[in-house]
């Protein structure tokens, strides 16, 4: 390179050097330019299967939830009687109301602590026993609560049916017998009775007039108690009683009346009721007739519709003690 070149380089060097020193500060910054071509694609991901979704344990293409949905729908619960009748009402809302049983259960209430009155009140569904879309797998398929329940109409009375106490929540004794008063009780209303739907206190040989039985091999010999009979393998959601069930132990039956026993307690609730009829104490549809009453026929009224009407079994949860309550009422009536 010559002399003359080297020295033009210099001269250079030193200008920018110049202009970079006293240069000011940088300006606004320009307009994006175009986008440059797109780079090569990356390598492809793993597919996504329906198997790796939990969803599917529940949701697939077996007809389990349908079935049991459509059994469901036939049964009682599922017919929206009970919660036609009195979901709006604060006081029955527990049991009458799907959501607010729901609900009552997570705050630990009992029904007589209850004073919720939903505007989106539902029957008692799926959501009302299992707890739904915790997990999203079949485990939300678990019992909204199996805890012993203490009933609140009765002090120191506890059910303890595995399973089963998930039922007995609703199904218990919702008041007992009035007292008697100088031998006099009177009768206060047209539904003198435990309540519908008090099984659970059946099972245990409580809650009629006059008379404490004891537990039945039904509570104490069968495993989870109400949903053993009633369910079966779990598969029955139409929540009928299972011959099945009742023939691992009684492998002839051929009905539930096993050995006659509701063949004969019917004809004793039948004549019995002829008796009440025949005293003015109830009505031909069987509601009660208010009024004061002899202690032993007040007794005999109310043991008469707790194993007739609201038990409804006539004699299947608890045999000795529906006979001694019936037994004992038709000696009030000489």
């Amino acid at each position: 390179m010559s002399k003359k070149m080297l020295l033009l380089v210099g001269v250079l060097i030193a200008a920018a050097v110049l202009m970079t020193a006293c240069a000011g500060p940088a300006g606004p910054e320009g307009p994006a330019g175009p986008a440059g071509p797109a780079g090569p694609a990356g390598p492809a991901g793993a597919d996504a299967s329906m198997a790796d979704l939990t969803c599917t344990q529940c949701h697939n293409d077996s007809a389990e939830l349908t079935s049991k949905a459509a059994m469901w729908s036939q049964s009682g619960h599922g017919t929206g009687t009970a919660f036609v009748e009195e979901a709006g009402r604060a006081q029955c809302s527990f049991c009458h109301d799907g959501s607010a049983f729901s609900e009552s259960i997570a705050a630990g209430l009992t029904p007589d602590k209850v004073e919720i009155v939903h505007s989106n009140a539902t029957p008692q569904d799926c959501r009302t026993c299992h707890q739904i879309h915790t997990t999203y797998t079949d485990a939300d398929w678990a019992l909204e609560t199996t805890a012993p329940v203490a009933f609140y109409a009765m002090e120191g009375v506890t059910f303890d049916g595995g399973e089963g106490n998930l039922c007995a929540n609703c199904h218990q004794p919702r008041r007992v017998a009035n007292p008697a008063v100088d031998g006099i009780v009177t009768v206060d209303t047209t539904r003198y009775n435990p309540h519908h739907g008090p099984q659970s206190s059946m099972l245990l040989g409580v809650a009629g007039a006059g008379l404490e039985g004891k537990p039945s091999a039904h509570y104490t010999m069968v495993e989870n108690t109400c949903v053993t009979c009633h369910l079966g393998d779990g598969a029955n959601h139409s929540f009928e009683p299972q011959l099945a069930v009742c023939q691992t132990c009684h492998a002839d039956a051929e009905s539930f009346d096993i050995n006659g026993v509701q063949t004969a307690l019917q004809a004793k609730l039948d004549e019995l009721k002829a008796k009440l009829l025949a005293a003015g104490m109830i009505t031909d549809s069987g509601s009660s007739v208010r009024g004061d009453y002899p202690e032993a026929q007040a007794i005999a009224l109310w043991n008469w519709d707790y194993v007739a009407n609201q038990d409804g079994s006539f004699g299947v949860h608890n045999s000795a003690y529906a006979n001694a309550l019936i037994d004992a009422a038709l000696l009030a009536f000489p």
